[in-house]
């Protein structure tokens, strides 16, 4: 399938399988953002939203490109300043891209996530003239008013974004978003099924940057892009390695260098994930008749992922780790952290106490976005991965 010839992300089309995976990674990896600067020079506007979650479809049907704001391997010399020390790397990278214009914005919006992230907001507001919004999603997600409550926090996030786009966000436009966005997420869905099923067609590196760019390009281009590489993906002639399957869990904010995640595929299949979650956090399609609004907010409640920073007693930590293991039919898992991830480090003493229980064998460190030397770690994993195969 072909992209429009207004694509801002043409570079991919009509390319083998190869030469698609290449695009994509220079582009995730590609700090200057060329897909949001051609965007803007079209005339396009562009809201910045931070980890983990969004209603995208809101900001589509807008006729803005929604931004996934995931920080970046930069210096933060201009946010160092803006922070205290002691916080994770996500915070101050994100910041630094718009301080230093690598990418500039025309509105951004926040989640008070984690203490570190709660203040986010503010600091941006200080120091941006365009509008910057905090999205409070649910902190009690089993109320029987959480829907209507949430509901009410897009229509709120609805009319911010009109001001800035200058267009009215009707109805009938936010189901053609809903279309589009079901669409993608089908997608996405074959493409980690794929990977459950027949991992060594396609390498966690792999669907990763395949995922990632939709947070880049609009929803269209990313359906195209899906569309055209699941088949090859699907038709590769590679054999089956001796691997273990493995799941990682550990990526729902800050995320692992690209090399890392290849690092770790050399050594084992990761059959399953929790990165950037947020663009896969609704698994379900979103139902387009009735109330837009209220659909979105009833699927991110109850037709949803989970991750450690949203509060939902139907789903106990230590059991969505389990099931998330089982449903991937992996024999480990990569336990990892951001550092100075309050709740990602939080979260790993409950999923190793909980591997420990069901005897479930796993591989626990950290990692930072800024990474760039793996050998000690890929031995460690190694002689890991050796253990299981060999006991």
């Amino acid at each position: 399938m072909n992209t429009t010839p207004d694509a801002v992300f043409p570079e991919w089309c009509e390319a083998p399988l190869d030469e698609v995976l290449y695009q994509c990674r220079e582009l995730v990896e590609d700090t200057d953002f060329p897909t949001v600067k051609r965007w803007r020079e079209r005339g396009g506007k562009v809201v910045g939203h931070f980890q983990v979650y969004f209603p995208e479809e809101i900001a589509h049907a807008a006729g803005m490109l929604p931004f996934k704001v995931r920080g970046a391997p930069v210096e933060p010399t201009q946010a160092d300043s803006r922070f205290g020390s002691y916080l994770c790397s996500i915070l101050k990278t994100s910041l630094e891209l718009v301080l230093s214009k690598r990418v500039e914005l025309d509105m951004f919006v926040t989640h008070p996530i984690c203490d570190a992230a709660r203040n986010l907001g503010a600091i941006w507001g200080r120091n941006f003239p365009h509008p910057c919004e905090i999205l409070y999603l649910p902190q009690n997600a089993t109320s029987a008013h959480a829907a209507e409550y949430l509901r009410g926090e897009y229509a709120r996030l609805k009319e911010s974004i009109e001001v800035v786009s200058g267009q009215p966000v009707t109805d009938d436009a936010l189901r053609a978003s809903l279309e589009v966005f079901n669409e993608n997420r089908r997608l996405l869905r074959t493409l980690y099924a794929l990977r459950r099923e027949s991992p060594w067609l396609v390498a966690a590196d792999e669907s990763y940057v395949l995922m990632m760019v939709g947070g880049l390009i609009p929803r269209e281009e990313h359906n195209a892009l899906l569309e055209a590489a699941l088949p090859m993906l699907a038709a590769r002639p590679a054999k089956r390695q001796d691997k273990i399957r493995v799941h990682f869990e550990g990526g729902f904010c800050e995320q692992p260098p690209l090399d890392l995640i290849r690092m770790i595929g050399r050594s084992c299949y990761v059959v399953d994930d929790d990165l950037m979650i947020g663009l896969r956090w609704i698994v379900e399609d979103v139902a387009t008749d009735g109330d837009p609004l209220y659909n979105l907010a009833e699927a991110y409640l109850n037709r949803s992922s989970h991750s450690p920073v949203q509060h939902d007693l139907r789903k106990p930590k230590d059991k969505m780790l389990l099931k998330r293991v089982a449903d991937a039919g992996a024999e480990a898992a990569i336990v990892m952290a951001a550092k100075m991830c309050e709740p990602g480090l939080e979260e790993q003493v409950v999923n190793t106490r909980t591997l420990d229980e069901k005897n479930i064998p796993y591989f626990v460190s950290e990692f930072e976005e800024s990474m760039t030397s793996f050998d000690h770690l890929e031995i460690q994993l190694e002689t890991f991965v050796e253990n299981i195969l060999f006991e």
